[in-house]
């Protein structure tokens, strides 16, 4: 069994195209703020699963408040859901453009949780799935060793228990600044380019680095 990182990284994906949005926001927002400040964005999640975490799973360490109302990050590049975009064959996701606009937005765990306590903004994070009926959520950074690390570092996702132990998530109620960002992970050369130019004139600018091994 794989053993907790000691600086763990966390990974929003999102469309190029929003990366102007994210930036005059000063960060990403929840589905939840999202829909309530009616912002305008390209959407590449699924419609049903978006809808069950907004109005039907609970963040039970932070009662009554719904997952739809935190910003959702993986621990890992080259998510399940990423290959579900590459592959543009889902019934229930109108996007059909492909992994290449697709960008990771990297952050560190601890420096996160760190600035979010100083803060007091809640957040937490899972085992799985936060849509899930059955997964677990925590707010304490120990217990980082509930999680399947060998799941979330598998390349090959077949076997259920890898699945769903790889879509762990950490999650960051309403905002996650953008100051927070410390790497752009893209595809390749063209999208780093297009990434630079949309950061031009912006203070915070995240290392934009091309990772083709967090892509399909």
């Amino acid at each position: 069994m794989a053993s907790v990182p000691p600086s763990p990284k966390i990974y929003h994906i999102t469309h190029i195209d929003n990366l102007p949005n994210i930036v005059a926001s000063m960060g990403l927002v929840s589905d939840a703020t999202r829909i309530a400040r009616n912002i305008s964005c390209s959407v590449v999640g699924m419609s049903t699963i978006k809808e069950r975490r907004l109005k039907e799973i609970e963040v039970p360490c932070h009662p009554k408040t719904m997952v739809g109302q935190y910003v959702p990050f993986y621990f890992c590049p080259r998510s399940i859901m990423l290959y579900i975009l590459y592959m543009g064959n889902h019934p229930d996701i109108s996007y059909k453009g492909g992994q290449q606009p697709i960008v990771h937005l990297q952050a560190d765990f601890h420096k996160v949780i760190n600035w979010a306590n100083s803060n007091s903004i809640s957040w937490a994070f899972t085992n799985g799935n936060a849509a899930a009926q059955l997964t677990n959520f925590y707010n304490q950074p120990f217990r980082l060793r509930e999680l399947n690390w060998d799941a979330i570092t598998s390349t090959d996702f077949r076997d259920p228990k890898i699945k769903e132990g790889k879509q762990a998530e950490f999650l960051m109620v309403d905002i996650f600044p953008w100051t927070l960002i410390e790497k752009i992970g893209i595809i390749n050369s063209t999208m780093a380019t297009k990434v630079k130019a949309t950061l031009a004139n912006v203070a915070h600018k995240p290392v934009i680095a091309v990772e083709p091994n967090w892509y399909f």
